[in-house]
């Protein structure tokens, strides 16, 4: 398949997943093994084009940010808990990520990782659904100290491809009595520095794609940055308005049912 095409598909497919519960680096490497390319190539436009569903985040939720930024410049004690969070947040995977790099880079090549995280992924977003009552929807604002930064190491367990950034940081937090929809856009708010540090180390550590060497350049990145950005813009509203409603455990049975599969096609295939 042509790159330019499979860069706008894999694009739509990152603004779709990314935000879910169900692990858009797991599908976007499972889906350059099935085109038959190899992940390895793909690695740093797969991290890069996260930055255009980032965007979607700041886009959608641009009223908050701009509150909350301003509201920090006048020491306004809810904007600095919101500040505050996101920040704890954030810390464990700054340091865990630096430190385990390596080994990081070495399971976004393994289809077999992503399968197995994909369908152990469903099964505790099942348990959690089951056995823990989400609290009320007070805020990101509200959240004490301890369980942003437990929600931040939960979040850590993303870094094996196939688990979801969204799915870990949002049990976390359901496991720590946040309300489902707070829960929802905290893992959005904290994807924004999340991702925006991946993305700049990726890109740090392999220079080929800077002095315009890589297999995989500016222009595919581009295809599919801006094919990302428009499909999360759409996914992030109908997400929170669906989840609030009805919970996770559709998303944990898509996670066992597409692991389960891909398993099998990687083990008969």
């Amino acid at each position: 398949m042509d790159n330019t095409l499979t860069a706008i598909l894999l694009g739509i497919l990152e603004g779709l997943t990314e935000f879910l519960p169900v692990s858009s680096t797991g599908h976007l490497i499972l889906a350059q093994t099935l085109f038959g390319f190899d992940p390895a190539q793909w690695s740093q436009f797969n991290v890069v084009i996260q930055l255009g569903a980032i965007l979607a985040v700041v886009v959608t939720y641009w009223r908050v940010f701009w509150d909350m930024g301003t509201g920090l410049l006048r020491a306004e004690a809810r904007s600095v808990r919101f500040m505050r969070n996101i920040a704890l947040g954030f810390l464990p995977a700054a340091v865990i990520g630096l430190f385990a790099k390596d080994t990081i880079n070495l399971m976004l090549g393994s289809p077999l990782v992503v399968c197995v995280a994909l369908v152990v992924g469903g099964i505790a977003i099942l348990l959690v659904e089951r056995k823990v009552t989400p609290g009320p929807d007070t805020g990101v604002s509200e959240m004490p100290m301890k369980t942003a930064i437990a929600i931040g190491l939960f979040q850590c367990l993303a870094m094996i491809p196939g688990t979801s950034r969204s799915a870990s940081s949002i049990l976390g937090a359901l496991a720590m009595g946040v309300g489902r929809k707070t829960a929802a856009e905290f893992s959005f708010f904290l994807a924004v520095p999340t991702m925006l540090g991946a993305a700049t180390v990726k890109i740090l550590d392999e220079p080929t794609l800077l002095a315009g060497e890589a297999v995989i350049g500016w222009y595919e990145i581009a295809l599919g940055f801006i094919a990302a950005f428009l499909t999360a813009l759409v996914v992030i509203r109908l997400f929170v308005a669906y989840v609030s409603r009805h919970g996770f455990s559709p998303f944990a049975w898509y996670r066992i049912v597409i692991g389960g599969g891909a398993l099998l096609w990687l083990t008969l295939g």
